[in-house]
C-alpha cells in the first residue's frame, strides 16, 4: 500500500481539484447573500460572484449564493443588463446567511431607505458579517454600521462616505477588511475582499487554487499566506524558476546553489521560511503537478509523461502519483 502524502502549501491549491480523500459527508452550506441596488457594478458583482463559484469548483458545496432587493424586482445593473433576482429580502429569513453584500455601483443614487437601514441593522445583531461592493460602504455607513472600522469606497464617493459615517476611517484602499466588515471600491478589490473571507474560513490551500484558476499573472510568485501579502524574495524566486525550466532533468541542490551563488544552507533555510517546506519536496510536488496537468491536457502516455517530469522510471512516478492524488497516473482522467 502507498503511503499517503500530502502537498505542502505551495502545491496545495493548485491540485486541490484533485486530490481523492477519504469520502466524507458534504460541509454545510456557507450561505452569501448579495442585495442589489440599482445601477450595481455588474463586474464587481461577478468577480466576488466567481470567486465563491471557483471555490465551490474546488471543493463542492462550500458555498451558497442568492441575490435580493427590496420587493423582489428586477433591478438594472451598470451594464443595462436586467437581472432577476432570487428573493425579497425582507422576506428572507435573515439568519440563515453567513455574509450579507450590498452591491453599488458608480451611478447608484446614494439616498437613504429607511427599510434597507433597519435590515442592515438587524442583520448586524445576528452576527451576520456585513460587505459593500463600490459604493456600497455608504449605505452600511448610513446605518451606522461602520462606526469605529476602517472601509474602502470608490473614490468619488469618499466624501459622501465620510459625511454619512463621521466616525469610520474611510481608507484610499482598493479593498479593507476590519473585523465582520468588508468593503471593495473596485472590481480587482472585490476579489481579493471575497478572497480574503473565503480564507479565513476556510484556510490558505483554498485561497491558493482560487488565485491560480482567477489570478495567475498577479500572483505568480506571491507567498501562500495570504495574511502576511509576503513575496518569494529574488533569490528563491530564481531557484523556483530554474525548477520550473528543468523538470524533464532535475538539477540537484549542489547544481541550484552554484546558479544562484547561494549555498546549500541559505537554499533550504529559503525554503523553510518563505514556503513551510524543502527544495526537494517542493521540486518533487511541481514535477508531481506537471504531470497531473500533462495526463488531463495531452495524449502522451504515461511513460512519456513520466520521463517529461524528471522521474527515473514509470513505476516511481507511479509510486509518486499514487501518493499524493490517491489514484495511480492511469486512472486519471484524459481531459484533451
Amino acid at each position: 500500500m502507498v503511503e499517503r502524502r500530502v502537498f505542502s502549501e505551495g502545491h496545495q491549491g493548485k491540485n486541490l481539484r484533485y486530490v481523492k480523500n477519504e469520502p466524507t459527508s458534504a460541509p454545510a452550506h456557507t450561505r452569501v447573500g448579495f442585495f442589489l441596488l440599482e445601477h450595481f457594478s455588474l463586474p464587481a458583482f461577478t468577480q466576488a460572484l466567481d470567486t465563491l463559484v471557483t471555490a465551490n469548483l474546488l471543493q463542492a458545496n462550500l458555498f451558497a449564493t442568492h441575490t435580493f432587493t427590496l420587493g423582489g424586482g428586477e433591478v438594472t445593473s451598470d451594464l443595462g443588463i436586467v437581472i432577476r433576482p432570487d428573493a425579497d429580502l425582507r422576506t428572507h429569513r435573515l439568519e440563515d446567511l453567513h455574509l450579507l453584500v450590498v452591491c453599488g455601483g458608480l451611478r447608484t443614487p446614494l439616498r437613504g431607505n429607511q427599510e434597507l437601514r433597519l435590515l442592515l441593522k438587524k442583520a448586524a445583531e445576528k452576527g451576520i458579517a456585513l460587505a459593500g461592493l463600490w459604493n456600497g460602504a455608504w449605505f452600511l455607513g448610513q446605518a451606522g454600521l461602520l462606526d469605529g472600522y476602517r472601509c474602502a469606497i470608490h473614490p468619488e464617493h469618499r466624501p459622501a462616505l465620510a459625511e454619512a459615517a463621521k466616525y469610520s476611517q474611510v481608507t484610499s484602499e482598493s479593498y479593507m477588511v476590519d473585523r465582520d466588515r468588508y468593503t471593495a471600491a473596485s472590481p480587482n478589490g472585490a476579489f481579493y475582499m471575497v478572497l480574503e473571507w473565503i480564507g479565513q474560513r476556510h484556510g490558505a490551500g483554498l485561497v491558493d487554487g482560487i488565485v491560480d484558476i482567477l489570478a495567475f499573472e498577479a500572483s505568480r510568485y506571491r507567498r501562500v499566506n495570504p495574511k502576511l501579502h509576503i513575496k518569494m524574495t529574488p533569490p528563491l524566486r530564481e531557484v523556483v524558476k530554474l525548477m520550473e525550466a528543468n523538470l524533464e532533468d532535475p538539477l540537484d541542490l549542489e547544481q541550484l546553489s552554484a546558479y544562484v551563488k547561494r549555498s546549500r544552507r541559505q537554499i533550504e533555510r529559503l525554503f523553510k521560511d518563505q514556503l513551510g517546506t524543502t527544495p526537494l519536496r517542493y521540486y518533487l510536488e511541481l514535477r508531481v503537478t506537471e504531470g497531473r496537468r500533462l495526463l488531463q491536457h495531452s495524449a502522451l502516455p504515461v511513460v512519456q509523461v513520466a520521463v517529461a517530469c524528471g522521474f527515473v522510471s514509470p513505476s516511481h512516478f507511479s509510486k509518486c502519483y499514487t501518493a499524493y492524488f490517491g489514484y495511480p497516473p492511469s486512472k486519471e482522467a484524459r481531459l484533451n
